[in-house]
C-alpha cells in the first residue's frame, strides 16, 4: 500500500507559494516558528480588555474585547503573511490602547464608539500615507531623539496605568502615594508585587512566553486563593472561575464607530487627537520590521526589508480594522522576533500565529478570569521594555535632548500622550530656533508646533 500523498502534496505547495526551500525554512520549522511567536504574544489577549473595558462599558465587556483582541490579531496576521510573506506578527498595540481608554475616553469625555471613530480616522490617514508614498516623508520629518521618547513616554504611561490598576499607587497628598494612605496592604498587592518580581525573572532568563506565563501563574494563584479564602481582598468582578472556558464569540463591538469626535472635540484638537495616535503608531511599525528582519535575516546589505509597500499597508490597514472592531489600532510587535529565532523566515508563520489567534475567538470567558494585578505587573514590564531606547538618546544636545525629555515625561505626568508630543515638538522648533540652527527644523514640526500652540492655548 502506498503512503498518503497528501501531506507531501501540501508541503510541496507551501513551499512553492511561501518559497520555504529558498529562505532555508521548513514548514515543521514555521509551525513551530509560528507557535512561538504567538506564546510571546498572547498576554495581548488579557491585557487588551483589562484596559479598554472601563471605556467600553465595564467587566460585562471582557468577552466581547477578547473576541475583538483575538479576531484582529488572527486577520491582521494572516493577511500579513500572505501579502509580505515575512514572518511578522499584529495585534492590539500596547500605548495605543492606553491612549483609548485614559485619553480619548478618559480626559476628553468621548464616547467608546467615538474613540473607536479617531481610531478608524488615523488609520485611513496613514492608509492615504502609504499609499501616495508619503509616510516615509513624515517620519524623516520627525528627528530621531523625539521618536524614541514618543515610544519611551508610551512605556512610562503604561507603567503608571499597571502600577495604578494593581494598587500599587493611588491618589493621594501628593501626586500619587503608595499603596492606600502611603501603606501597602492586602493580598492582592502582594500578589502584584510576587507577580511582578517572578514574572521579572522569566524576562531576565529570556524564557519565552514569560509575560505569559506570568499572567497564568498569578491567575491561577488568585483563583486558588479567593476560592480557599473567601474573596481574599478581590472584587466580586475578579478572579471568578467561569462554568465553562469555551463559549461563541461575541461580536458586539464589532462596528462599533462614530465619527461625530470632530463635533465633540472641535477642529484643532480632534485632527491633533488623530496627528498624535498616528505618530505614536508611525514610528513603531518600521522600526519593528527592522529589529525582526535583523533575526530573520531578511534585510539588504543596506538595511532595507523587502515587500515595504505590502508591509506597511497592511499595518495601516490593521489600525482600521482594530477600530471597526472595537479592539483598538492594531500594530506590528516586536515579539515577531522570537519567532524568527526560532527559524520563522517566511509568511508561513504569521499564518501559523493568526491561525492561533483564531483559535482563541472561543475562549472569551477567560478574559473575566484575570485579576487587574496580574496584568498590571505584565503592563510594568511592558514599560520596562519599551524604556531600552533611552540611551540611544544624545544626551549631549541639550536641542534634542531636552525636547526628548519633555516628551517622555510629560505623557505619565499629565496622562496624555497628546500632551507629551506636543511638549517636544514645541521646545524642538524654540530651542532649535533660538540656537540659530533653524534648517535643522522640517515644515512639518514647525506647522505641527503651531498646531500644538493653539492645541494648548484652547485647553486642548
Amino acid at each position: 500500500m502506498s503512503p498518503n500523498p497528501q501531506p507531501a502534496a501540501t508541503a510541496g505547495a507551501l513551499d512553492r507559494f511561501f518559497g520555504l526551500t529558498a529562505r532555508g525554512t521548513t514548514v515543521r520549522r514555521e509551525i513551530l516558528a509560528g507557535a512561538t511567536t504567538f506564546v510571546t504574544m498572547a498576554y495581548i489577549l488579557f491585557v487588551n480588555p483589562e484596559i479598554l473595558h472601563g471605556a467600553a462599558g465595564g467587566p460585562r465587556m471582557f468577552g466581547p474585547l477578547l473576541t475583538s483582541t483575538a479576531l484582529v490579531g488572527a486577520v491582521a496576521t494572516i493577511a500579513m503573511g500572505l501579502a509580505s510573506n515575512l514572518p511578522l506578527a499584529l495585534a492590539s498595540g500596547m500605548g495605543l490602547n492606553a491612549v483609548v481608554a485614559f485619553q480619548l475616553a478618559g480626559a476628553m469625555k468621548l464616547s467608546y464608539a467615538q474613540a473607536m471613530g479617531v481610531i478608524v480616522a488615523e488609520g485611513l490617514v496613514i492608509t492615504a500615507l502609504v499609499a501616495t508614498g508619503l509616510r516615509q516623508a513624515v517620519v524623516r520629518a520627525v528627528p530621531m531623539a523625539l521618536k524614541r521618547a514618543i515610544g519611551i513616554g508610551i512605556g512610562l504611561f503604561l507603567a503608571i496605568i499597571g502600577f495604578k490598576n494593581a494598587g500599587f499607587v493611588s491618589a493621594g497628598g501628593g501626586l500619587l502615594t503608595l499603596g492606600e494612605h502611603g501603606r501597602l496592604t492586602g493580598f492582592p498587592v502582594l500578589l502584584f508585587v510576587l507577580t511582578l518580581l517572578f514574572t521579572a525573572w522569566l524576562v531576565a532568563k529570556n524564557v519565552r512566553g514569560a509575560l505569559l506565563i506570568g499572567i497564568g501563574v498569578s491567575t491561577a494563584v488568585a483563583v486558588s486563593a479567593k476560592a480557599a479564602f473567601g474573596g481574599a481582598g478581590f472584587g466580586p468582578q475578579v478572579a471568578n472561575v467561569p462554568a465553562s472556558f469555551i463559549a461563541m464569540p461575541d461580536f458586539s463591538l464589532v462596528g462599533t464607530v462614530d465619527f461625530s469626535f470632530v463635533a465633540v472635540l472641535g477642529v484643532v484638537p480632534a485632527a491633533l487627537a488623530v496627528f498624535s495616535i498616528m505618530l505614536s503608531d508611525f514610528f513603531d511599525t518600521v522600526g519593528t520590521v527592522v529589529a525582526v528582519g535583523q533575526e530573520a535575516k531578511y534585510l539588504d546589505e543596506d538595511g532595507n526589508f523587502p515587500r515595504p509597500s505590502a508591509v506597511l499597508l497592511v499595518d495601516s490597514l490593521a489600525a482600521i480594522a482594530g477600530g471597526a472592531a472595537g479592539a483598538s489600532s492594531a500594530t506590528t510587535y516586536v515579539e515577531s522576533a522570537s519567532g524568527a529565532a526560532a527559524g520563522g523566515r517566511t509568511g508561513l508563520t504569521s499564518v501559523v500565529t493568526g491561525a492561533l489567534f483564531a483559535l482563541c475567538l472561543f475562549i472569551s470567558p477567560l478574559a473575566g478570569v484575570v485579576p487587574p494585578h496580574a496584568t498590571g505587573a505584565i503592563l510594568v514590564l511592558v514599560g520596562f521594555m519599551m524604556m531600552r531606547e533611552v540611551g540611544a538618546i544624545a544626551w549631549d544636545d541639550p536641542t534634542e535632548a531636552i525636547p526628548a525629555f519633555l516628551t517622555l515625561s510629560v505623557m505619565p505626568f499629565t496622562y496624555s500622550i497628546t500632551n507629551g508630543i506636543g511638549a517636544g515638538f514645541v521646545s524642538f522648533v524654540v530651542l532649535k530656533a533660538l540656537r540659530g540652527r533653524g534648517r535643522e527644523i522640517h515644515p512639518l514640526m514647525a506647522g505641527s508646533a503651531i498646531a500644538f500652540v493653539l492645541y494648548f492655548a484652547i485647553g486642548g
